[in-house]
């Protein structure tokens, strides 16, 4: 695991050219760094040491003929028997990396390296006698990767405050992805909050072609999940494959030569991961938790029991609203806008980890494949309904009725909201599910400057082409969200929140292998009534203790409603309320004044909006009004 940064241009380069970006990266690497030029590419390192700990593994690493430079972020699990495939070939190897499997793998197959690859990986390929270069990103997105072109110069790294770190990148605020923020918490690819600089997104490669006066560009999909043909498989024998899946996915997640350890929520997801983990090992599993005072965000009871199920060397943290002290760093290493609020938790989690560990493996990607969000099932009841004429607008009337709630565990409340978006399309009724502001609600609060800047924006239309497959609606829900939601918040949050930390996470369940297998599983495998991840609890019901496999999903959720009625209501107040948020022409004052009063003193929670907007906020502080002068 490790930070990369790199630039690509017709000549002039040196090592040094990279410096200044691959030192904001050190968190991200802090045992090794690197820098190499050939005059059109240079190539920038900062290394975790996870295999090979010799200076064998430090990077940018070379073929024989020094013709190949690579530098990589990520792990590849099945380096060795891509290693032993290639050595069959005639490839040699001189060491015991999975880095050089890449650079042998490139010279074997070209840009089709990727395809080779199980793991995590973010990368860039410098091929001088072809004057190309290859960028490419992990199929899931687990590892991030940015990239800015100005003119026949191309920067790319790791993390945004990379790129930045080029002094002749603007920062110019892209409102049209401030608008997406709005929206769903996270800026969507390609776009970022910076007009110029673009995310790479997951299963992607782009190939930069370096001619002696030009670049040239193109960017293409390797790989994508697909749901269909269903599997022609019994339900029996569906929990013996997947249990073989999931064995082998975790066992190839216990190769390291440092310290290991795991996430352990309590949840479904993470005690199978520990249950298969303290089975494969043969000292007990280092786990480590994250809790709260208020007992309804709290899910400690439920991982001790697991802890004590397995004989774990178990390790607790509880946040307290003074957690947000460490606000300025996950926004610093965002780079940009970023609204979920369980990244707090998640970067102390990793602190806690890296205590005693240098990688994790975590439980994230049971719910995207095994339909574990509660809103799957609304949905299916939500396709019912509408089946029922007028029953729609019907369920819509029904809602305006019921009271609402400052409560975000209110069972009324829930109802309210779903019936609110019943007699909407699919689409659409998903979107609003996910959404922090719909578009109406934006509206109503942007400035008229704002809403005249982003009238051409529909950010409703993200997720309605996964709607128009012919997938079931669940299958198509977990199709939007392994491509959305999954990627650029999930995955964003660990990556950011462990790396900050120099913390490697590794994600069993998001095997692209077992992914797949599990796509093309029928629905009702999956989701059956009020039973969630049904193939799953039944390929582990070894491992789960009843009262762990009949809990209903909680999530990593945060107390923010009460920390912002409490000790945080003056921070809120003068952040978003004060003259500097007021000023940056985005919203109307007295709207945001409103929304914030009403979560207050008026009996109703907006503390997720009202986060995403405290979110852009913070980034504008530290990004724009903090802008170094142009070089």
């Amino acid at each position: 695991m490790c930070g990369i940064a790199g630039l690509a241009a017709p000549g002039g380069l040196r090592a040094e050219d990279v410096g200044p970006l691959i030192a904001t990266l050190t968190h991200r690497g802090p045992d090794a760094f690197g820098a190499w030029s050939d005059g059109r590419c240079a190539l920038g390192h900062r290394r975790l040491a996870i295999i090979d700990l010799s200076d064998a593994g430090r990077q940018p690493l070379a073929s024989a003929d020094a013709s190949i430079q690579v530098v990589f972020n990520g792990e590849i699990y099945n380096y060795l028997e891509v290693r032993e495939e290639l050595a069959s070939r005639g490839h040699r190897f001189h060491t015991g990396t999975d880095t050089e499997v890449i650079v042998e793998g490139y010279r074997a197959w070209g840009p089709d390296v990727a395809l080779h690859l199980d793991g995590m990986f973010a990368f860039g390929i410098w091929d001088a006698p072809a004057r190309r270069l290859l960028l490419a990103r992990d199929r899931v997105g687990k590892k991030p990767l940015y990239y800015a072109r100005q003119g026949d110069r191309l920067v790319f790294a790791s993390e945004l405050q990379a790129i930045l770190a080029d002094r002749s990148i603007p920062r110019t605020v892209d409102r049209h992805a401030i608008d997406a923020y709005l929206s769903w918490g996270y800026v969507p690819p390609p776009r970022t909050a910076f007009e110029g600089i673009c995310k790479l997104p997951p299963a992607h490669r782009m190939v930069v072609d370096v001619g002696s006066a030009a670049l040239t560009t193109t960017i293409d999909r390797y790989w994508s999940l697909s749901y269909l043909p269903k599997a022609q498989m019994c339900f029996e024998d569906a929990v013996v494959e997947l249990r073989a899946h999931l064995e082998r996915a975790v066992r190839a997640r216990l190769m390291s030569d440092v310290p290991l350890g795991a996430f352990l929520s309590g949840g479904i997801d993470s005690s199978i991961v520990v249950g298969l983990m303290a089975r494969a090992s043969a000292r007990p599993v280092p786990t480590f938790s994250i809790g709260f005072s208020d007992v309804r965000f709290n899910e400690l009871p439920h991982a001790r029991a697991i802890a004590a199920r397995w004989g774990t060397d178990h390790h607790e943290f509880i946040v307290q609203p003074d957690a947000l002290a460490v606000l300025p760093e996950l926004v610093r290493h965002h780079g940009e806008p970023f609204a979920d609020s369980s990244s707090i938790p998640t970067y102390y989690l990793s602190r806690l980890s890296r205590q005693h560990v240098t990688v994790a493996l975590s439980g994230d990607g049971g719910d995207e494949s095994f339909a574990g969000y509660d809103r799957y099932r609304a949905l299916q009841a939500a396709a019912r309904l509408q089946r029922v004429p007028g029953a729609g607008h019907g369920a819509a009337a029904l809602s305006r009725l019921l009271p609402d709630s400052d409560d975000p565990f209110n069972r009324v409340r829930r109802v309210k909201r779903f019936l609110g978006a019943a007699s909407l399309p699919t689409p659409l009724r998903y979107s609003r599910w996910l959404q922090y502001f719909p578009a109406e609600r934006k509206a109503a609060l942007y400035s008229d400057e704002m809403r005249a800047a982003v009238a051409t924006a529909h950010s409703d239309a993200l997720l309605a082409s996964y709607f128009a497959r012919e997938l079931d609606v669940v299958d198509a829900a977990m199709a939007a969200d392994v491509e959305n939601y999954l990627p650029q918040d999930l995955m964003a949050k660990v990556d950011i929140a462990s790396m900050a930390n120099s913390l490697e996470v590794r994600a069993p369940l998001l095997d692209h292998r077992l992914m797949e297998f599990a796509a093309r599983l029928p629905v009702r495998y999956k989701l059956s009534g009020q039973t969630s991840k049904r193939v799953l609890k039944a390929a582990c019901a070894d491992l789960l203790p009843p009262e762990i496999a009949a809990r209903s999903k909680m999530g990593f959720g945060v107390p923010i409603g009460a920390w912002f009625r409490g000790s945080l209501k003056d921070f809120l107040y003068d952040t978003l309320c004060g003259g500097p948020a007021l000023s940056r022409g985005l919203f109307a004052g007295a709207a945001v004044r409103a929304l914030v009063d009403d979560h207050v003193h008026g009996g109703h929670d907006h503390a997720h909006p009202i986060w995403n907007l405290l979110m852009l906020e913070l980034w504008h502080r530290e990004f724009i009004d903090r802008r170094p002068a142009a070089a």
